[in-house]
């Protein structure tokens, strides 16, 4: 196994290519993120309790069943993002007829074959330095921010998260050139 900067490894082999892209390793990041999701259940949890507990008017059940939407949307995607840092990766294999990627958490995520002859417009996306995206992309809680992406029947694929810039340039040429290899099989 080799290694594309500090978050990205790989495995070159005659009939294939695969590579790992982990997420950001830092653990002040994954406890404060980890305390966050706590006291969001605990705090969903005690809204329930009370809402099932006490004798409410018609305004305050109503206010409580809006506040626990919201509350329900933000604790799926805080702790999906939690639980990317802290088992996620992202599986790109390149084979004789297709790249193949897979968004995994501890295993879970399906794998999607994109058939190479259909892939176009291969290309590194990065955001202006300072601007809005770069800064929301940054974020903890948001669990995106891929630089490579490529056109697929009509549909933009994207992957690599929160990649460095050097760390980008790097896994695109190796991407491309496997690509460009396994095409020219094919061919």
């Amino acid at each position: 196994m080799k290694w594309i900067g500090k978050r990205i490894s790989f495995v070159d082999d005659k009939d294939k290519a695969t590579i790992v892209v982990y997420p950001q390793d830092i653990s002040w990041l994954k406890a404060v993120m980890g305390a966050w999701v706590g006291m969001w259940l605990a705090i969903g949890a005690t809204v329930i309790w009370s809402f099932f507990t006490f004798e409410l008017s018609q305004q305050e059940t109503i206010i409580l069943i809006v506040f626990l939407t919201f509350w329900a949307y933000y604790a799926f995607r805080v702790t999906k993002s939690f639980f990317w840092l802290m088992w996620g990766k992202e599986l790109i294999k390149i084979d004789e007829v297709s790249l193949t990627y897979k968004r995994s958490i501890r295993g879970y995520g399906k794998a999607v074959p994109y058939y190479l002859e259909n892939i176009s417009k291969i290309r590194v996306f990065q955001p202006k330095e300072r601007s809005i995206q770069s800064a929301w992309e940054k974020s903890p809680w948001i669990k995106g921010g891929e630089r490579i992406e490529f056109d697929y029947m009509g549909k933009v694929i994207r992957f690599g998260y929160k990649l460095e810039e050097k760390e980008t340039k790097q896994l695109f040429k190796f991407i491309t050139k496997k690509m460009d290899d396994r095409l020219k099989k094919i061919k």
